[in-house]
């Protein structure tokens, strides 16, 4: 006996394939959604780790600002200290320097010349006298410039021929100067314990200044 199947069997196989094609759709992307949820979670797992990591880090760069405010305040308190020291120092060792300074004179200047007045403003120093003679000048202004741990840079400001009555019947030509020199305290120059006791021993020497003549 000879069966024909009357049905529409390729409209009903279409339809399990559109079936089957719509299911397979939906588990990708089904399976497509799972995988962005679990890369979702991840990354949000990881931003949170960061965010922790980077609060930390926060915190700990707010502590090193507030130690290195400090280290700063403490240094700009150690260069105060230090600038008050060396004014001190500085205080102590220029208490002697008119002493060093007329010892100097006594040891820079040449026989045949006199001072009359010595004056200091600041680090200059200007000094007016009568020499003998030009020359004995010009050994003065050798001996400040190459010579002298205290004096540098004389320079003559003022040279002239004078005459003095030495005795009723003695005029003597003599020559009045003027001297400009700068100050220099020399490296070793610091204050020591006796620098203070040396003061009235070597006052009598200044006067050692206007008798050499």
């Amino acid at each position: 006996m000879i069966l024909i199947n009357l049905l529409p069997h390729r409209e009903e196989k279409r339809q399990r394939r559109k079936i089957a094609f719509f299911a397979g759709l939906g588990m990708a992307a089904a399976a497509g959604l799972a995988v962005v949820g679990v890369w979702y979670l991840v990354v949000q797992q990881m931003t949170s780790a960061q965010q922790g990591r980077n609060d930390f880090l926060t915190a700990e760069i707010k502590k090193l600002e507030v130690q290195i405010k400090d280290i700063a305040t403490l240094r700009a308190e150690i260069e105060s200290l230090k600038a008050r020291q060396k004014a001190v120092e500085d205080l102590q060792i220029d208490r002697n320097v008119p002493v060093h300074l007329l010892n100097e004179l006594v040891k820079q200047t040449p026989e045949g010349i006199y001072f009359k007045t010595i004056k200091q403003e600041g680090q200059g120093l200007t000094v007016s006298g009568i020499a003998q003679t030009q020359e004995r000048i010009s050994e003065l202004l050798r001996n400040t410039a190459y010579n002298s741990e205290w004096l540098v840079r004389p320079e003559l400001v003022e040279s002239k021929s004078a005459n003095v009555q030495a005795a009723a019947r003695d005029p003597r030509r003599l020559f009045e100067f003027m001297l400009r020199l700068q100050v220099k305290r020399p490296p070793e120059a610091t204050q020591s314990p006796g620098a203070g006791a040396s003061a009235p021993a070597a006052a009598p020497q200044s006067a050692a200044v206007a008798t050499k003549a």
